[in-house]
């Protein structure tokens, strides 16, 4: 069954069918409309019929076509039939769907600007204007083709950019390209027709890593910095606020009694506005060197405007005027690095992370609704701070291990419950292998190793059960485990090498004289208590 496809290269409209066993696609000049593809099915079905009959004459169709010379002459004959082929190459033009690109434009910003922040709308205005009613302005909105859209990409990647670059970034270009995206699935959906942008993928961004400053660098900003900077200096690298933050940071928003900074408002485009996200709505903890900096600041500027940092005439900064006249300056004349003015927020994330702050409380530092962004983006500075990954671990092993845990001790004959030490407690004892384990140890106790049963228990004498023969004696003195908490203390009484028995049988136990000892202690005082 034939059907009416879109062209890749072209965006035009071709059928596609089979004819004589043979695949069959002819291609028209009409785009992708509803209406061209609702004509061009009608011209199809009555080609299957035709086909289907027997009566369908390839040359009545598509006269010029180059598959009338693969297909049977006999087939391609004309025959006195009224032409149709005016239907599809003598097709009209499309018919423009929807109103003009830059009147539907402007009605799509009134009708959303409601939703947006001003500075938003000036950013966006600022691309609609430049870029986009320029080069679809005078065109219908159902007018526009794939095609159209593509090429206006490939012009924007040579246009000239910021100084001395050619063409836009391809964050830029996505920018664009998205706005467009944005109005033209907005026509399509009003207007009933496809979205030419739908298939159009975004352009690959290469990864950026962030360039923090490390402590030593922050330092000697603070120190070769001018001196009324110097306190700004302070709040952007240990607050990890934001360029609109700082510069919009009121001092009703400071709380000396608590200690925290209240982020409320940004400054953006010379105007105040709300913040970034909700979640950057929030309550900066002020460390002691933010203080004291921020006292240092109001004794200047307290009393003469209602922003912390400010110009002579009481306004906020203006990052422009303070990145070309301050921050450049001072990083060519430390040497270092070119870094814009947004990495002493990465820096405070970073000096936070090596400190061993929560990630939790970072993460609401800097505004963040959860910790993915910060262990993604700055997980991966925090071993080159600390100097060994895993430090702070070991730091703790070495603390508890060090002094080990105290294990309760039950007191032999008073029945007490005393703590010692884990150092000192005597081990469990260890089991003797038996089966074939138990073979196993014994013959490589015959080859002069030490056998997993021959762990000497108190008071047990290890004998050869062939010739009498001592080969080991160990004994142990017990009591003083006993009495001390500690283990048994073993000693070699006697070695003698003697050819090695198969295996090994402890005699009997001789009695614990410790244990007689106390159970008779035991008696005599309920004897005593007995006669009082």
């Amino acid at each position: 069954m034939g059907s009416v496809r879109t062209s890749d290269t072209t965006d035009a409209l071709f059928m596609d069918f089979r004819f004589q066993g043979k695949r069959c696609r002819e291609y028209t000049a009409l785009t992708e409309t509803p209406a061209n593809r609702k004509k061009l099915e009608k011209v199809l079905d009555k080609i299957e019929s035709e086909i289907a009959d027997g009566s369908f004459v390839y040359a009545n169709y598509f006269p010029n076509s180059k598959a009338l010379k693969r297909l049977d002459r006999a087939s391609t004959a004309a025959a006195p039939i009224a032409p149709v082929a005016a239907v599809i190459e003598v097709a009209p033009e499309p018919v423009a769907v929807g109103p003009l690109f830059k009147d539907f434009a402007n009605t799509w910003v009134d009708e959303h600007s409601i939703e947006w922040r001003r500075s938003h709308i000036r950013s966006l205005l600022s691309t609609l204007n430049g870029r986009l009613i320029p080069q679809f302005g005078g065109k219908a909105v159902g007018g526009i083709s794939k095609s159209d859209i593509l090429v206006f990409r490939a012009t924007l990647a040579k246009v000239k950019g910021r100084g001395d670059k050619a063409g836009l970034s391809p964050k830029r270009i996505n920018e664009i390209i998205g706005l467009l995206r944005q109005i033209l699935t907005e026509a399509a959906d009003r207007f009933q027709f496809t979205s030419p942008s739908l298939n159009i993928k975004t352009l690959r961004l290469r990864k950026t890593d962030v360039n923090p400053f490390s402590l030593t660098e922050f330092q000697r900003i603070l120190a070769v910095c001018r001196p009324d900077f110097k306190d700004y200096f302070t709040t952007r690298f240990l607050t990890g606020m934001r360029t609109g933050e700082v510069h919009g940071l009121k001092w009703k928003y400071i709380d000396w009694d608590l200690r925290i900074i209240r982020v409320r408002e940004t400054f953006v485009l010379g105007e105040d506005e709300y913040t970034k996200t909700d979640g950057s709505q929030r309550d900066i903890q002020m460390s002691l060197p933010v203080i004291e900096a921020l006292k240092r600041q109001y004794e200047v500027t307290g009393k003469v405007s209602e922003y912390v940092f400010c110009n002579q005439t009481g306004q906020p900064l203006d990052n422009k005027n303070f990145s070309d006249r301050v921050w450049y300056p001072l990083l060519r004349n430390l040497g270092l690095e070119k870094r814009r003015p947004y990495q002493m927020r990465h820096t405070a994330a970073t000096l936070w992370l090596a400190s061993g702050e929560a990630p939790e409380w970072i993460a609401r530092q800097l505004g963040h609704t959860s910790t993915e962004m910060l262990f993604r983006v700055y997980s991966r500075y925090v071993p080159n701070l600390t100097r060994q990954d895993g430090s702070a671990m070991e730091r703790l092993l070495a603390t508890q291990m060090s002094q080990g845990a105290l294990l309760p001790q039950t007191t032999p004959g008073t029945g007490m419950t005393v703590y010692v030490a884990a150092q000192d407690v005597a081990p469990m004892p260890q089991p003797k292998p038996r089966g074939v384990n138990g073979a196993r140890a014994a013959r490589k106790g015959d080859n002069g190793s030490k056998s997993a049963h021959q762990v000497a228990r108190p008071n047990t004498v290890w004998s050869s059960p062939h010739d009498g023969h001592t080969t080991s004696r160990l004994t142990s003195s017990s009591a003083g485990g006993l009495t001390s908490g500690s283990g048994p203390d073993f000693r070699l009484i006697s070695m003698e090498i003697s050819p090695p028995p198969s295996f090994f049988l402890p005699e009997v136990p001789r009695p614990n004289v410790s244990r007689i000892m106390s159970s008779m202690l035991r008696c005599v005082s309920r004897m005593t208590k007995s006669f009082a």
